[in-house]
């Protein structure tokens, strides 16, 4: 199977949140869980030979949608990932990637600013979670995220197929 890249990602904080604003969907179903999940899947298989693990839940319920797993060789550190990357999510209605750009990757800033101390851990401002919002809903209502790849592709992938959900590339 040929290999595919990912774009590239954005490395400015509004560029980021830009693409957070596009992707706001017009509702959020478990059918629309799947459609998106599959996207992102396929997606993955074409855009690397390194498994990852794709994860949807709903933000009230902690609901799981959608997980799967591309490919032989992910771990159970995956998982451990993606409840981290879903924490951070929950928490300040971002993405992650964003915030790892705002911070400049730095986790002790991270850590110091919001006083996490032992918690610290609890989160990680890597890239691969994303907010799910819908129009006209305050808040996040789900959480998109991806772990297996680079913090990058992780991220670019999840924008790569809302956007190709909701019809924007």
């Amino acid at each position: 199977m040929s290999i595919t890249p990912l774009r590239a990602a954005p490395t400015i904080v509004a560029e980021i949140k830009a693409q957070e604003e596009r992707c706001i969907f017009p509702s959020f179903t478990a059918q629309t869980a799947w459609e998106v999940g599959c996207l992102i899947r396929t997606r993955l298989q074409s855009a690397s030979h390194r498994p990852a693990v794709v994860n949807i839940t709903l933000a009230n319920s902690n609901q799981l949608l959608f997980h799967c797993a591309t490919g032989s060789g992910t771990q159970a550190d995956n998982d451990q990932w993606v409840a981290r990357k879903r924490r951070a999510v929950l928490r300040w209605g971002s993405s992650t990637y964003a915030m790892a750009i705002g911070f400049k990757h730095d986790e002790a800033e991270f850590r110091d600013k919001f006083q996490l101390g032992q918690n610290a851990g609890d989160y990680a401002i890597h890239g691969g979670g994303f907010p799910v919002k819908v129009k006209g809903v305050e808040g996040v209502v789900g959480v998109i995220v991806v772990s297996g790849l680079t913090m990058q592709e992780d991220h670019e992938v999840i924008v790569e197929a809302i956007e190709k959900y909701l019809g924007k590339q």
